[in-house]
């Protein structure tokens, strides 16, 4: 018996069919042709054009709990801002030329304006003082697009879990999930209640759904605390410090939780490794436990930076050698490969050394 030829009635059929031996044979030659170069080639496109920086002015500014003032910002002509969605924020440029990001905190609905709140935090980077001692109505912006990395999924149970100021993504969200008929909460902490922002404006939505803890009355809650509000099945959206983060994701044994952190992000598993500032310049080191920005930024205190996260891409520096572990959300593969390097999550090695272009 020949095994190598299929017997002609293997699918019901004495004699081979014409049809499908043409077919055959066309993809016999098809597919080898259309995996040559010349043909694989797609036609070169320009690159695109960056997106330029929206220009704000100042529209209000106000001071609406103890140390925090809500901004208002609009379109100086009276154009419509770009849309966002809750959980967006907003990379600004002060006069100073200072980049921080801020949460948009109005609604989504209104392009007219952006609404964000800001909390003085003395010694904090001088970004909270300039907008509370030295923007005033009138004053112009920059600013680039809103963007998310902290989204609103709409799952039919919610409870959020805000912690100070970080109750300005979330005020989008419970507004949200009260538009779409939602099960929602919303817990809101802090150290006293003059301290807390938009109390108001939550209890207005639905004051069954709103639980206002103060330190000073109820003493600072545990993770499984804030958890007991949650309905069978909800996801968990937390905003706040990281000693509250913390508490949640240790309380958090199941189901969905996303959070969204102020400051820097924990370092885990990290190395001591060594930066060098260009070719001949001075070596520094890196503890495990502090980022190479926070080192940098000791010998060179100018260096641009806003988020600590690996997000907005504010403190991106040049690689001139070394194997970097690459721990950004915000850079691609094809601007890692060409040397970019995010310093404030970035990391190498132990032992390792990177070369800055600096």
């Amino acid at each position: 018996m020949d095994l190598a030829a299929p017997p002609p009635d293997l699918y019901g059929r004495p004699r081979p069919d014409r049809f499908m031996q043409r077919i055959t044979a066309f993809s016999e030659w098809y597919t080898p042709a259309m995996g040559r170069p010349l043909l694989r080639r797609s036609p070169r496109r320009p690159a695109p054009r960056p997106t330029p920086p929206l220009q704000l002015a100042v529209t209000g500014h106000e001071k609406i709990a103890t140390d925090v003032v809500e901004l208002r910002l609009a379109d100086p002509s009276g154009d419509r801002l770009p849309a966002w969605q809750p959980g967006a924020r907003l990379l600004l440029t002060l006069p100073s030329g200072l980049e921080r990001h801020y949460s948009l905190c109005g609604d989504p609905a209104d392009l007219g304006s952006y609404r964000i709140a800001v909390r003085r935090i003395e010694g904090g980077g001088g970004g909270s003082v300039e907008i509370h001692d030295e923007l005033h109505v009138g004053a112009r912006l920059t600013a680039r697009r809103p963007r998310n990395g902290f989204a609103f999924c709409g799952e039919p149970a919610v409870l959020l879990l805000a912690g100070g100021i970080g109750v300005t993504p979330l005020l989008p969200m419970a507004r949200e999930a009260q538009r779409r008929g939602l099960d929602w909460r919303l817990v809101h902490t802090g150290r006293s209640a003059d301290t807390m922002p938009f109390a108001d404006e939550l209890r207005a939505l639905d004051p069954e759904r709103v639980t206002f803890l103060t330190d000073e009355k109820h003493g600072i809650p545990t993770g499984a605390e804030l958890l007991a509000r949650a309905s069978k099945g909800a996801a968990v959206y937390c905003c706040g410090p990281a000693p509250m983060l913390a508490a949640v994701q240790a309380a958090r044994t199941s189901g969905a939780l996303h959070f969204e952190r102020f400051g820097a992000a924990p370092i885990l598993d990290g190395k001591p490794f060594t930066v060098r500032l260009g070719k001949d310049g001075p070596e520094l080191a890196v503890p495990a436990d502090r980022s190479a920005l926070d080192v940098l930024r000791e010998l060179r205190p100018e260096l641009p930076y806003s988020c600590h996260q690996g997000f907005c891409g504010t403190c991106r520096v040049q690689l001139r050698s070394g194997t970097p572990e690459h721990r950004d959300r915000r850079l691609t593969e094809e601007e890692r490969a060409a040397g970019a390097l995010l310093p404030c999550v970035s990391r190498a090695a132990e032992g390792e050394t990177l070369v800055l272009d600096l």
